[in-house]
């Protein structure tokens, strides 16, 4: 038992000092520069457990995720209330914040040529001015353990999010489909996820081909890996409104303490709080 208590503190005083290294080095550095660098060597880390088996390699999609991820479940039952709030702020979706904002230099090109707003719960921390205009959703998104972002994701009609990558393997994404046209029936509002290792390493966006399509419905969730290769697109005729919510990764001991280091250094860069100030919507812009 002793023995075990040293080896844990040692790595804890181990993890202590690498942050502090890290985050003098990190703030030092170029923002979009830093944050790739950061990001990709992180992400190198988490890739050489999954390929040793120190850490569980994700499927493209978990369904049976209401144990290990608390206050999913009583989000999903009080879906009626979330698209009632929802609804609301459609009156006012022209003052909504275009995603391509929100991606402080992580993502870029193709993906944020789409039609696609945001309206932001949290960026590390609550937005609280945003809050105050769906207080029900809000409230129910602070049961949820391990979110550090979570927006109302409004994809236009006839709208297509081209393929890419996912930016951190840390996170793992939520959607509960809010106002779905039709409850999908005609499977209109989509997204694919190609999940296959061998064909993600040939970063050869073609590959997404061979990826597995989910179709939203209206209550239901999904957490997917979007690590993976992936794309999604809203065909119909009407507006597409999922809520978006980036979960902390469940991992091994000595993963979740690299995670949660990262994360705390992440989200305390100056790019998030700039986030933050531009999804505020404000008490004037709701009738």
């Amino acid at each position: 038992m002793t023995t075990a208590l040293l080896i844990l503190a040692g790595v804890l005083i181990v993890v202590v000092l690498l942050g502090l290294f890290v985050k003098q080095k990190f703030e030092s550095m170029p923002s979009k520069r830093k944050k790739k660098l950061f990001t990709h060597t992180i992400n190198d880390v988490y890739r050489w457990f999954e390929d040793h088996g120190l850490m569980r390699r994700n499927p493209a999609y978990i369904r049976d995720y209401h144990r290990r991820y608390r206050g999913l479940a009583e989000l999903e039952a009080h879906h009626a209330e979330v698209a009632e709030e929802c609804r609301s702020l459609l009156d006012i979706k022209d003052r909504l914040t275009d995603v391509r904002a929100l991606g402080a230099g992580y993502t870029e090109g193709g993906i944020h040529v789409a039609q696609w707003k945001a309206f932001m719960f949290k960026s590390g921390d609550f937005i609280e001015e945003n809050c105050a205009l769906a207080p029900k959703t809000a409230a129910l998104i602070r049961k949820i353990p391990g979110v550090y972002t979570a927006f109302f994701s409004v994809l236009y009609p006839h709208q297509v999010i081209t393929p890419h990558w996912g930016y951190y393997k840390g996170f793992l994404r939520y959607h509960l489909g809010v106002l779905i046209p039709h409850n999908n029936e005609a499977q209109q509002c989509w997204i694919r996820v190609n999940s296959n290792q061998a064909q993600n390493d040939l970063q050869d966006k073609a590959q997404i081909v061979h990826g597995e399509r989910y179709c939203w419905k209206n209550g239901e969730g999904i957490i997917f890996d979007d690590n993976y290769l992936h794309d999604a697109a809203n065909e119909s005729d009407e507006i597409r409104v999922v809520l978006w919510l980036d979960l902390r990764r469940k991992m091994p001991f000595y993963a979740a303490l690299i995670n949660r280091l990262c994360l705390w250094l992440v989200y305390r860069d100056s790019s998030v709080e700039k986030i933050r100030r531009g999804a505020v919507i404000g008490a004037e812009g709701v009738a």
